[in-house]
């Protein structure tokens, strides 16, 4: 394809620096994408259930969150409570030219109201790794929604990282066994 530079892009591109960036869910992932975050020169937010102290970034509420941000980006589990805590009323709180970037669970956005507000200029984007039904069904509305990107959760594809998985979920199981869980997921 030829182009009127030197590169071939897709789309409007925008840079992280100087930006606002609001990370929902501070567990080894969300702490790991603040980091670099904070590496491109972003003002990180971080929203979370339990603040840690002496937490290197400012903490907000999810509604500040929501109105503060340039870019959200999700690592939180599924649970009743954050289950479609991206709906309707929360997009219609974040900024028109804000990205949304969800990583953890699919679970979490209301795919239709995302879809209505990409398709409707009321959200800069979204960049999604998951979606509420895996593998992704023909009749999700996500599909051709406006400034959307989403891959095939592959996030987990490299080998090293299937080896570490598979680790993790060993030992889990063996401190089961031995009367010791670790890595409990509490529903509360």
């Amino acid at each position: 394809m030829k182009s009127d530079n030197f590169c071939y892009y897709l789309g409007t591109m925008r840079e992280i620096y100087g930006k606002n960036f609001g990370v929902y869910g501070y567990g080894n992932i969300g702490k790991a994408v603040a980091k670099v975050a904070e590496a491109f020169g972003a003002n990180v937010f971080v929203c979370t259930r339990t603040v840690p102290e002496n937490c290197a970034y400012k903490t907000v509420g999810f509604e500040e969150m929501l109105k503060t941000c340039d870019i959200i980006s999700l690592h939180c589990p599924l649970t009743g409570s954050t289950a479609k805590m991206i709906n309707r009323s929360t997009l219609a709180l974040m900024k028109r030219d804000a990205v949304l970037v969800n990583t953890a669970r699919g679970g979490l956005v209301d795919e239709r109201a995302l879809a209505e507000a990409l398709n409707g200029g009321k959200l800069g984007g979204a960049c999604l790794d998951v979606v509420d039904c895996e593998p992704m069904t023909a009749d999700n509305p996500l599909l051709g929604a406006k400034n959307c990107i989403i891959t095939p959760h592959s996030a987990w594809l490299a080998r090293e990282t299937r080896e570490r998985l598979f680790g993790i979920v060993a030992g889990n199981l063996k401190a089961f066994i031995e009367g010791k869980p670790r890595n409990v997921v509490n529903n509360k």
